[in-house]
């Protein structure tokens, strides 16, 4: 059993309980090492919306001492996948980034937030109901980052590859 098939508990523990939501990210940072210099974070947990931050921090500085474009581009990508980790089991469907577009409008001098929100009724009509009839979902969700003052820093389509766990086949020739 891995930790990615403990989320969903973490998750809604996580909802209620800043103990819960800390040692989510903490988790978090040791399961996805790429992010851990970022020390990016879950802000904000709810039905349908997941906030995320990046802090102002050295080890995320371009050469203007700015917040650098792949910091942005990675806490948008955290907070789109995450949400989608929180509303689908991830022990149904395997998730897989396809592509990443961002928008990039401020350059940010403070920390950043990432937005990404998605309905019950649009994960149902975008998500579920395609899956039914389709093995593969290529679904675009897209996620705005603002700076703590509310400049809005970027805007970031990320488009996932959705897929059953029971629809892959592994290079072992198993499903």
């Amino acid at each position: 059993m891995n930790a990615f098939s403990r989320l969903p508990g973490l998750l809604r523990r996580a909802r209620t309980s800043p103990l819960w939501l800390a040692l989510l990210n903490r988790l978090l940072w040791r399961v996805i090492p790429f992010n851990r210099p970022h020390r990016i974070r879950i802000e904000a947990l709810a039905d349908g919306e997941v906030r995320t931050v990046a802090p102002y921090r050295r080890s995320s500085f371009n050469h203007l001492r700015g917040t650098h474009a792949c910091a942005i581009a990675t806490v948008a990508e955290f907070s789109s996948g995450l949400l989608l980790l929180s509303l689908l089991d991830p022990s149904r469907y395997r998730l897989i980034m396809a592509r990443l577009e961002v928008d990039y409008r401020y350059q940010a001098k403070t920390d950043i937030v990432a937005a990404t929100r998605l309905s019950p009724a649009e994960l149902e009509a975008q998500v579920l109901v395609p899956l039914q009839s389709q093995e593969v979902l290529l679904f675009t969700l897209p996620t705005e980052v603002h700076d703590r003052a509310g400049n809005l820093v970027a805007r970031a389509v990320i488009t996932w590859q959705v897929k059953a766990w029971s629809q892959v086949k592994t290079q072992g020739g198993g499903a």
